[in-house]
């Protein structure tokens, strides 16, 4: 098919020559693709602003031998530029782009992970709820919807029902007495809580958190996150934890 049509959400741009972009862009029927923007650095570009990360756009593109031409582009949400106003909402945005980014592969169809992405930017575009609540809930549901789904009641190791006091990263969440390795950690109640309606999407109890509580949650969420990404996702660093 040389030419297509799809809806997508750009994930990240890269400098191309004097005047063009690399732009990653995750479809909603095709998976990840990278494109280039042909001229989109120049000032008068007739759809270079449409083309930014976090933008949902409509492309018409070209299919090329390594990368594809975007030859039209329009604007459907522009949640990157309304995120750009807020530093909470844009370095969320940031981390949660660079996470889809990282758990995609290209032209693999990922319409999970595409409605996943574009709901957490609404979210964080429409300041729905506090920006790393939000970040959390789309990194936890974003593992497990690539198979790393975390425990935060019953055992992740034998299975026996929870709650249990002890978390293991490398075991895949809480774990019982027995199964405990050394090392573990022991989150409030209350985290393990909060970690768990985040995952299932009960926004009345997350809501309802405490800080301190939220805090630890992050740094369970990061820590499950980099495990299994095997390497750190660099725009976590600006996220105000």
């Amino acid at each position: 098919m040389p030419l297509y049509r799809d809806q997508g959400i750009v994930l990240r741009t890269h400098k191309l020559g004097e005047a063009d972009r690399i732009i990653t862009v995750l479809t909603r029927s095709l998976g990840k693709v990278r494109t280039v923007g042909k001229g989109v650095r120049r000032t008068k570009s007739r759809f270079g602003a449409r083309l930014e990360p976090g933008m949902l756009v409509d492309l018409q593109c070209y299919e090329g031998r390594n990368l594809d031409t975007v030859t039209q582009a329009e604007t459907l949400e522009s949640w990157g530029d309304v995120c750009a106003r807020d530093y909470d909402a844009w370095t969320a945005a940031n981390a949660v782009l660079e996470t889809c980014d990282r758990l995609t592969e290209e032209r693999e169809p990922a319409l999970q992970q595409y409605l996943l992405v574009t709901g957490a930017l609404r979210s964080l575009a429409g300041k729905e709820h506090d920006p790393n609540l939000v970040l959390d809930a789309y990194l936890l549901r974003a593992l497990a919807i690539a198979g790393w789904a975390p425990s935060f009641h019953d055992c992740a190791k034998c299975g026996a029902e929870g709650p249990h006091r002890a978390f293991h990263v490398v075991s895949g969440g809480a774990v019982c007495s027995v199964c405990r390795p050394p090392g573990s950690s022991a989150p409030a109640p209350e985290t393990l809580r909060l970690l768990a309606a985040l995952l299932a999407g009960d926004w009345m109890i997350a809501d309802g958190s405490k800080l301190r509580h939220r805090r630890e949650g992050s740094g369970l969420t990061t820590a499950f996150l980099q495990w299994h990404l095997e390497r750190g996702v660099r725009s976590l660093r600006m996220v105000e934890r």
